[in-house]
């Protein structure tokens, strides 16, 4: 083969690859506002799902239309302007020391096995048609057997009895584990208490309590062959709503003081 015939092929060769790129980075770049607003989407969607007011028959967007989104310091449990709530990443603020704080610094175990805890967060509050209070939706997570479970936990307007909860993000085993995706496991968190005289008492406890037996209105059974996963939740549970996660902000929005 000729020098000029190689020449030829490498330049067409370089062609074919520098059409190919412009093509992809084109498409990335006119399909990123579209992936946004999917990811929003699927957001909104979880979250109206743990509070178990997903309706198949609106779009998510109308009845997300409802939730006001705030953001709150955790530490003084009030609401704050410091952060963007609609651009806000727990994840990453939870990696940077300048707004996050590690467990040293917060006096208290790492339970839920999540390395650092962000200083805010963002909550969402649906109001009813008088403008009270009828839930409050509080992102949490921790981790499990074999990752960081992130999902969302559900009060009623009281801030005690347990609306919903659901799990978006984990890869914990399929049929052990993973079933913290189970229908059936989630409807036993519906109507469970979380606080009893103003101690945290919610609980999620390995293997089943007896039909009858004391504290089942704080109690949901644990996941069959799933230890560690159900351990994971009960610690997650106890973090996000003791007092270097949501008490705090609970406290002062049922005193009307957030």
């Amino acid at each position: 083969m000729s020098n000029e015939t190689v020449g030829k092929t490498l330049v067409v060769a370089f062609s074919v690859c520098l059409v190919c790129a412009i093509v992809v980075s084109t498409a990335a770049v006119a399909l990123r506002p579209l992936q946004a607003a999917n990811i929003e989407s699927d957001k909104q969607t979880n979250i109206l799902a743990a509070a178990g007011l997903l309706d198949d028959s609106m779009t998510v967007a109308d009845q997300f239309a409802s939730v006001q989104v705030r953001a709150i310091d955790l530490d003084t449990g009030r609401y704050t302007d410091a952060i963007d709530p609609s651009t806000w990443d727990y994840l990453k603020a939870a990696k940077d020391p300048q707004i996050s704080s590690s467990f040293e610094e917060l006096g208290t175990a790492d339970i839920a096995k999540i390395g650092r805890r962000e200083n805010y967060a963002v909550v969402y509050l649906l109001e009813d048609e008088s403008g009270q209070l009828d839930k409050v939706i509080l992102p949490v997570r921790g981790y499990g057997l074999w990752s960081t479970l992130q999902g969302f936990l559900a009060l009623e307007e009281d801030l005690n009895t347990v609306a919903g909860i659901g799990f978006f993000a984990h890869t914990e085993t399929p049929g052990l584990g993973g079933e913290v995706d189970n229908p059936e496991w989630k409807a036993k968190w519906v109507n469970k208490e979380a606080f009893a005289d103003g101690e945290l008492a919610l609980q999620v406890i390995k293997g089943a309590l007896a039909a009858g037996a004391p504290d089942m209105e704080h109690t949901i059974d644990g996941l069959s062959g799933a230890t560690l996963t159900t351990v994971g939740v009960d610690n997650l549970i106890k973090f996000w709503l003791g007092e270097n996660g949501y008490r705090p902000f609970l406290d002062n929005l049922k005193s009307g003081e957030a």
